[in-house]
């Protein structure tokens, strides 16, 4: 069994969609998968930062099973975690949003795995992801490979917290989830989770730039990781261009050899409106006639 974990809010469901749908189209494999999804309640914060719904992971699973039977999608609330560790913390308000904390909490859940492949929705898979998964990190906390940028303007070994393929059993031997979340919860940090990691680490594996790469696309990439990135013309600008903006990817980038994947995301995601969306409204509805 390979596990994943995805991270995010009802607002990201776009990219989990697509991250699978790239895992199942590049994997020979027949291994079955479980992808752990970490999604909270913290709409006080923000309107949208409401969990993924009961619906989406249905449609996960479903799209999940019709490749292998055996694959899960495992839904897992963590509000009461994020409130009792990071509610009110000097982070809260990160570059990114409070879902990336939220990592932070997979030594608290007896479902996780000793072996999991953290990954950030803003991914697809170019290659087959057992050169990642059969990666071994017998002794190391995690294997992750190099942050494009900050490898140049912070340290040659800074790391990209997107990626991340983590032995739970040596991260729970070294504490390195409880001493991230007492630096998240008591020093604000520039990069907030990645840089708790960072400073947190025991031991780590250094992976090659192609199971994580931010900038280019490669024949041997692995992981095309779609995070915001600069571009010099017609002028310096960065832009934040993810798979799911499909036209950009194709306008932009000139990527065609993700077609197969992103032309079936296109297809499920219009499939996940018509039959899932169109179900919501009807028994909103019929709610609001009885009432």
């Amino acid at each position: 069994m390979k596990n994943i974990l995805f991270c995010g809010n009802c607002k990201v469901f776009d990219g989990m969609l697509s991250a699978m749908l790239s895992i199942f189209k590049r994997t020979d494999s027949k291994e079955p998968f479980t992808f752990f999804i970490f999604t909270m309640d913290v709409s006080h914060l923000k309107p949208d930062y409401t969990p993924l719904t009961d619906g989406q992971v249905a449609f996960l699973e479903e799209l999940a099973k019709s490749y292998n039977s055996e694959n899960r999608v495992v839904k897992i609330d963590v509000t009461d975690a994020y409130m009792r560790e990071f509610s009110g913390c000097p982070n809260e308000g990160c570059y990114c949003s409070p879902y990336t904390l939220i990592r932070l909490f997979a030594d608290l859940y007896e479902e996780i795995p000793e072996k999991l492949l953290y990954l950030d929705v803003d991914i697809l898979f170019n290659r087959d992801i057992d050169l990642l998964w059969n990666t071994d990190i017998e002794g190391f906390e995690y294997a992750a490979a190099r942050d494009h940028y900050g490898k140049f303007l912070i340290h040659p070994n800074f790391v990209n917290a997107g990626v991340l393929l983590f032995n739970m059993k040596e991260c729970k031997k070294t504490g390195l989830f409880e001493k991230c979340r007492e630096l998240i919860k008591t020093k604000k940090l520039v990069f907030a989770d990645e840089g708790a990691i960072i400073r947190c680490t025991t031991k780590k594996k250094m992976l090659s730039q192609r199971f994580n790469d931010q900038k280019f696309l490669y024949k041997n990439t692995v992981i095309r990781h779609f995070s915001k990135r600069l571009f010099w013309t017609p002028y310096p600008h960065t832009a934040n261009i993810k798979q799911w903006n499909v036209t950009k990817i194709h306008k932009i980038f000139g990527y065609e050899n993700f077609d197969d994947i992103l032309y079936e995301y296109i297809y499920q995601k219009n499939r996940f409106e018509r039959e899932i969306c169109s179900v919501s409204s009807v028994s909103s509805a019929e709610t609001q006639k009885m009432n």
